[in-house]
């Protein structure tokens, strides 16, 4: 491992650089933009004029040029395996999504396990049963993965190979993360393949660089994936429980390159996962949902305390999984307890008294804008009367709060665009807005959706867009059209002709 800053991608890079004719956002005149040795060495209007004549130039053609997009919360591999996979997101009842996993299993017969992603149960008329599926397809094994991560349904089939001796159609928590574990549909070479091809999609939204919370031992995993090529993204890669002390044990630290990497690795943050999730009812919350039950917490306060403390000493970065508003209390409470900043991941319901511990305690709130469009109605059902302290972004950006957004991919798909839409405008397809007095500033929605600013110094990591942002309606940011992405001075998506 080394530390330090961001290192050059690569020598492939071109020596200098000079964008010309680029419009940085709220500007009105365009500039130069100079980059070397995979960072930002000037910017101006007669930037260019002042390098020599040996320098590529790139007209940018007045497009807007903003700095590249991060996704601070992705699920790497599954992402990659999503598209794959059953598409089952859309069905509105139990009957309904069986109803397509016959169909698939029809259209493509095989012994092999059927797996499906996205189904949404909290709303559904009907109740998912193993006999649904066992009529669906048989003897096949059949998985369902639940579109928060959080739940699965199985089939006996299924439930006889990844989960013997249990008896429950849907698995919640720890019961599912064991199954969906067990699933890589393919072998680590045809896995690394679809990873890259959605690494090089995400750079074609303007993505540079993600942090990876996949479940397991990633390290690995990325310095193979890098070493064979994958060049598209800067990646940090998050830490579990099950390897922390092995972590820690080499050394990691929040932050440090991986060596032999080109710079695109670096270690990311330890990933605690103390509630569950809104649409599986086992998110933590102070009142009770409509059934009596108020989520589930998967660790006491004191153990919380002690993962936390563990990590801050070895120079994690704790960030812990808190959706229900009591489980964001613990999480606050825990962080001031050790004394130390952190991360908390989705942050979707905060008591109003909580929500200036972020700022007053530097725990920034690592959030999923699309989550709001995702879980609205379930919220207003499951959460009734309580919706105003749901995704309060405005309320933490006014309190001081570091706002960082990320997709949860493959919950919401990998496209900061997206993310920025929702946080911008609350709406999506066409309906009205949800709780718009929590809807916060483009520029702000950049800021969570960066992590460096056009100056000289900083990386070379850009997005150059056909659009201004500060100009374009939510619809229009969500279909931003990205001309081209660099990735420390080098391009990683190029459609500028």
């Amino acid at each position: 491992m080394t530390g330090g800053a961001t290192e050059v991608p690569g020598p492939d890079a071109p020596a200098t650089l000079v964008l010309t004719s680029a419009r940085l956002v709220g500007a009105t005149e365009p500039v130069d933009i100079v980059l070397a040795e995979g960072r930002i060495v000037a910017s101006g209007p007669e930037a260019g004029a002042r390098i020599g004549a040996a320098a590529e130039r790139v007209d940018v053609n007045g497009r807007w040029v903003v700095p590249g997009l991060w996704d601070e919360h992705v699920h790497f591999t599954q992402w990659a395996q999503t598209a794959r996979r059953l598409d089952v997101s859309r069905a509105a009842s139990a009957a309904e999504a069986a109803a397509l996993v016959h169909r698939r299993a029809a259209a493509e017969p095989g012994e092999e396990p059927l797996i499906g992603f996205g189904f949404h149960d909290a709303l559904w008329p009907d109740e998912p049963t193993r006999a649904l599926l066992d009529a669906a397809a048989g003897d096949r094994p059949v998985v369902l993965i639940a579109g928060d991560l959080h739940c699965s349904w199985l089939n006996s089939a299924a439930a006889a190979v990844f989960a013997p001796g249990s008896t429950e159609a849907l698995l919640r928590e720890d019961a599912s993360f064991a199954v969906t574990s067990l699933l890589a549909s393919a072998d680590d070479a045809t896995l690394d393949r679809w990873a890259a091809e959605a690494a090089t999609a995400a750079a074609r939204r303007g993505v540079v660089g993600v942090v990876d919370l996949e479940y397991g031992w990633n390290l690995d995993t990325w310095v193979r994936r890098i070493s064979a090529g994958q060049q598209a993204l800067r990646v940090e890669f998050g830490v579990y429980s099950d390897d922390l002390e092995r972590a820690t044990g080499l050394g990691l630290r929040t932050g440090r390159i991986v060596e032999g990497t080109r710079g695109l690795l670096a270690v990311g943050p330890f990933k605690v996962i103390s509630d569950g999730s809104l649409n599986t009812r086992t998110a933590l919350c102070r009142h009770a949902y409509p059934d009596g039950g108020h989520g589930v917490a998967n660790l006491t306060p004191e153990e919380l305390v002690a993962r936390i403390r563990f990590a801050a000493r070895h120079g994690l970065t704790p960030a812990v999984h808190a959706i229900g508003d009591a489980a964001n209390r613990l999480a606050l409470d825990a962080f001031e307890e050790v004394g130390v900043g952190g991360r908390i991941e989705h942050a979707q319901l905060i008591s109003a008294e909580d929500v200036p511990r972020f700022a007053r305690l530097g725990v920034v709130a690592s959030v999923q804008p699309e989550h709001a469009m995702d879980d609205r109605d379930v919220a207003d059902r499951l959460w009734a009367g309580r919706t105003s302290d749901a995704f309060p972004l405005a309320s933490l950006l006014r309190a001081g709060a570091r706002l960082t957004f990320g997709s949860d991919a493959p919950v919401a798909p990998l496209d900061p665009w997206a993310a920025i839409a929702t946080a911008v405008g609350r709406t999506r397809d066409g309906r009205e807005p949800w709780h718009p007095e929590q809807a916060i500033p483009v520029e702000a929605a950049l800021t969570a959706s960066t992590r460096s600013t056009i100056a000289p110094g900083e990386p070379a990591d850009l997005a150059v867009l056909d659009r201004d942002p500060l100009a374009a309606s939510p619809d229009g940011l969500r279909t931003m059209p990205v001309a081209a992405t660099l990735l420390g001075g080098r391009f990683t998506h190029d459609a500028l002709a």
